[in-house]
């Protein structure tokens, strides 16, 4: 049962990659594993770019910008399926500590995903994790015509969840989600999963575990409508 903190008219929205599953190492893995096929080494550069971008700007970036559709989309589902074979036998372990927990305290709030990942990547963690139950709006990269760091998912989120954005509170581990999550107008809990420091967010922690997260969450209060 949750807490009952959460005042009416308050939604907690989760980005997934680096969230709500700490599978930035395993994507880094499965590009260089994919882009060796093509003798591209991104070297260094790598997870920069790649952190908090959607699979099409990714490939694009690599393999120049003059791919078609068709292309853009093959060479991404082959990436991601690498990936998902990668991740598959330690998804358990790789879920970000304390993320099963805290959704379960909080099961029957309302509680969004909203992220730039591959559809078949998150009904592969959702699903393979079990933790699909406890959302009540679920908006992959797809579902979106631009990616963050534009504001259109958090607000599309806070939309379908029937609250203001700036009732929304989103838990991000990337520069371009906290910049995505700001320019909507919601508050950030940023996730140092990714990044030592998030400026931006209104609040940074290690993980779930930390009684620092359900104490600063119970001092939020829904803002009245103008």
């Amino acid at each position: 049962m949750p807490d009952g903190w959460l005042r009416a008219g308050l939604a907690m929205v989760f980005d997934m990659d680096g969230v709500i599953v700490h599978s930035n190492p395993l994507h880094t893995e499965a590009w260089k594993q994919y882009n060796r096929r093509f003798s591209i080494d991104a070297g260094e550069t790598l997870p920069d770019r790649m952190y908090g971008r959607r699979n099409d700007e990714i490939v694009r970036d690599f393999f120049g910008p003059g791919l078609n559709e068709v292309e853009v989309a093959a060479h991404g589902a082959a990436k991601e399926a690498l990936y998902r074979e990668l991740m598959a036998p330690v998804l358990e372990q790789q879920l970000v500590p304390g993320v099963r927990e805290f959704l379960r305290r909080h099961a029957g709030e309302p509680l969004g995903v909203a992220t730039n990942a591959e559809p078949a990547n998150v009904d592969f963690i959702l699903d393979r994790a079990g933790l699909r139950p406890y959302f009540r709006v679920i908006i992959d990269g797809h579902q979106v015509r631009h990616a963050k760091p534009h504001p259109e998912i958090y607000q599309r989120a806070a939309e379908l969840l029937s609250v203001a954005p700036r009732n929304c509170i989103v838990f991000e581990d990337s520069f371009s989600g906290v910049e995505s999550a700001r320019a909507a107008g919601t508050r950030v809990v940023g996730l140092r999963t990714t990044h030592a420091t998030l400026p931006g967010a209104d609040l940074s922690v290690d993980d779930f575990r930390g009684p620092e997260l359900e104490a600063w969450l119970r001092g939020q209060l829904p803002e009245a409508r103008c």
